[in-house]
């Protein structure tokens, strides 16, 4: 009984291994989304005040939320889309949220406080938002995983 057991608990590691690769591609495919925007309004804009940063990383950062939303339910928890998308949404969102303070409080932190003190600042806008990226991707797939795609 417990050979059966040690081998579907392989089989669902393999499995969520998976899932987190392909959450992991599809936040990079968010992160494309969110650096292009927040430099488009950062550097073309001109937001590159601290309050303008702030504006620009929210902007950019919801933006990549509905991209991850979009392909983290067709391609990473496909089966999710037996599930109320509207119900679903609220959920991806509300955990984005959390994940969005989290990444503009990193976001601006270690680029106020610490990257631009030893880079130039399209280099240290650059650190930071890698920074709060990393450091989020964690959080949010994490609790996505326990409430968004619970059960899948």
């Amino acid at each position: 009984m417990s050979s059966v057991s040690t081998v579907l608990n392989k089989a669902n590691k393999k499995k969520e291994l998976k899932r987190f690769i392909k959450f992991g591609i599809v936040g990079i495919i968010g992160s494309v989304v969110d650096f292009s925007i927040l430099n488009f309004l950062i550097f073309v804009l001109g937001l590159s005040s601290p309050a303008g940063k702030i504006i620009a990383n929210l902007i950019s950062t919801s933006v990549a939320i509905l991209s991850n939303f979009t392909w983290n339910r067709l391609w990473t928890f496909p089966e999710s889309r037996k599930r109320k998308k509207r119900v679903q949404l609220v959920q991806f969102t509300l955990v984005n949220l959390i994940g969005l303070i989290i990444n503009t409080a990193i976001f601006f932190l270690t680029d106020h406080y610490f990257f631009s003190q030893f880079f130039a600042p399209n280099i240290s806008v650059q650190l930071a938002k890698l920074t709060a990226i990393g450091l989020v991707l964690f959080w949010n797939f994490g609790a996505n995983r326990i409430w968004t795609y619970k059960g899948l």
